[in-house]
């Protein structure tokens, strides 16, 4: 039953149809969100119910531990409430240190050992694998011994969600849900568990707790969005993945020419096909009254790297930002060593005191970045990705003076068209040159393709291995429209961020409105990869 993991499919079309049926018509208004965990719980079993009890496993540690923290903060203040005259302001204050302590300790236990489930499943063999390289090296014969682990469905997006959730208890944010059941839910609604979005409690919990009668509006919507998902997934992404696993299959002397086109092959098929799976969950999630968070914002037309990373999978980096970033770049280690720069001679110069201020950020997000290569899977080409980010965003906070001083020189206006069309293409270069390490086999092979991609140039032999790809010139025809269509629709979004584009749609005559849907469900249909016999391509990150 696995096929229900394909949004594509007529297994899944079929659950999401009866699921809606079925909360619509539920009778007992105040219990609808029963009817989403069951059906959460049994999309989740049905697509591989071996490996069910890890995710039942963190839902139960989550709501015990929320529990906990919410008990230990309500019996402290209603202690201090209690001890407010016999109490002097430092025995008040060392009894809140003791709490925090307290709280503290009972939060990273639980963080502990669910990020470590996490780890251990995903990085295990990797650093077993690496520790038997090092050690061979010097003659060691001892071998740490390889596990067949398997990582369970979506185990990233609900850890990190559900310990978000655990950081946000703990700071007193939210309270602690009373209800195991209602937490379930919020741990495995089934919309976002293959791929996200990280959704944070206080913006999603509500929500699916909530009774929602049927809108036709929303159901038009939700339905445009899983149109448009659905378009770049099946139309896009996986035609354009059948050139680039036949490129990674192949042998590694393919030229300059031919990598540069696969990587931007691969900028557009990732893209298509990430975006096109957060839209087709989003859009069903609409349909249900639930609006989870957008997570792409026209990433392609950023115009800086930070930027790009506000722009692309937004969830992660909203989360890695308020879980990660501002602990380490606020935390007291940071705040006092850029304090002593600051009073040292090399503080007391202009270039000094800047480093000194933004030291914490800068550091801050470099480790930021290690931990998004490090998630994005268990090789050294992915801690390479993460670094290769790390330092162009530490770099460029670092030598932001310079980089001004330098426009002011040459009289170039930062707020131009033309400046502002040079940021995006120079910003463009940097993330492919990132997707380098995404495409290659391991790190000497992306090494190994950057070189060839600069000094191996050859138009005409690139062009007779492309087309040995497993794709025809009508293929790579389609490609051509479909990303031309993607960038017309990216343009009108940016240029109406306020409104979406279903809402601008919508302000258009029904025979453009049903025109255009109409074109899109037919170009689905007659250019869409699918059918007997065709294997589709997991979403990139189903499996993190």
């Amino acid at each position: 039953m696995k096929e229900i993991l394909n949004f594509a499919s007529l297994n899944f079309l079929a659950f999401v149809s009866v699921t809606i049926l079925l909360y619509f018509l539920f009778p007992l208004k105040k219990q609808k969100w029963v009817v989403l965990l069951v059906s959460s719980y049994t999309f989740y079993l049905l697509a591989g119910y071996k490996y069910a009890y890890f995710i039942v496993f963190t839902t139960i540690t989550t709501y015990l531990t929320a529990l906990w923290l919410d008990r230990i903060s309500k019996n402290s203040k209603a202690k201090i409430k209690q001890n407010k005259a016999q109490w002097s302001r430092e025995e008040k204050k060392k009894y809140k240190s003791s709490i925090k302590i307290k709280k503290r300790l009972v939060m990273a236990l639980v963080l502990v050992v669910n990020f470590g489930i996490l780890g251990f499943l995903k990085y295990y063999n990797f650093f077993s694998g690496s520790l038997n390289d090092v050690l061979g090296v010097f003659g060691v014969s001892f071998s740490a011994p390889t596990l067949k682990l398997v990582l369970p469905l979506g185990i990233s997006f609900y850890t990190f969600q559900s310990m978000g959730y655990i950081v946000d208890v703990y700071r007193e944010k939210v309270a602690a849900e009373k209800n195991p059941a209602k937490l379930a839910l919020f741990v495995s609604f089934f919309p976002q568990i293959i791929q996200g979005p990280i959704s944070f409690y206080d913006q999603l919990a509500h929500q699916l707790y909530e009774p929602h009668n049927f809108d036709f509006t929303r159901f038009k919507y939700g339905m445009e969005l899983i149109l448009w998902g659905f378009f770049k997934k099946l139309v896009i992404a996986d035609r354009a993945v059948i050139a680039i696993q036949a490129f990674q299959k192949g042998n590694t002397d393919f030229g300059g020419t031919t990598i540069t086109f696969i990587i931007l092959l691969y900028a557009l098929q990732l893209y298509a096909d990430f975006s096109g799976g957060i839209d087709i969950s989003r859009g069903i999630a609409q349909i249900f009254g639930i609006d989870m968070v957008d997570n792409f914002k026209r990433p392609y037309f950023a115009k800086s790297i930070n930027d790009y990373w506000r722009r692309w999978h937004i969830t992660l980096g909203a989360w890695l930002k308020n879980y990660l970033f501002y602990p380490i770049a606020m935390s007291n280690v940071f705040i006092n060593a850029s304090k002593k720069m600051k009073n040292t001679k090399f503080g007391a110069t202009k270039a000094g005191a800047h480093i000194a201020k933004v030291l914490p950020t800068s550091f801050a997000s470099l480790v930021v970045f290690l931990v998004v290569g490090i998630w994005h899977g268990a090789n050294w080409k992915y801690v390479a990705f993460g670094l290769w980010n790390g330092l162009i965003i530490m770099i460029s906070i670092l030598l932001k003076p310079v980089f001004d001083w330098t426009l002011a020189k040459l009289r170039i206006n930062p707020k131009s068209f033309l400046y502002g069309v040079f940021q995006m293409f120079r910003t463009f270069i940097v993330v492919i040159i990132g997707y380098v390490f995404d495409v290659a086999i391991n790190f000497t092979g992306s090494m190994r393709m950057l070189k060839r991609a600069v000094f191996n140039q050859n138009f005409a032999e690139g062009w007779s291995q492309i087309s040995n790809f497993g794709l025809g010139k009508k293929d790579y025809l389609i490609l051509l429209m479909g990303a031309l269509v993607i960038f017309v629709v990216s343009v009108i979004q940016e240029r109406n961020s306020t409104t979406t584009l279903r809402e601008i749609l919508d302000k258009k005559s029904i025979l453009v409105r049903w025109s255009l849907i109409f074109v899109c469900l037919v170009t689905i249909l007659i250019f869409g990869i699918y059918g007997p016999g065709y294997n589709p391509a997991e979403f990139v990150y189903a499996q993190f």
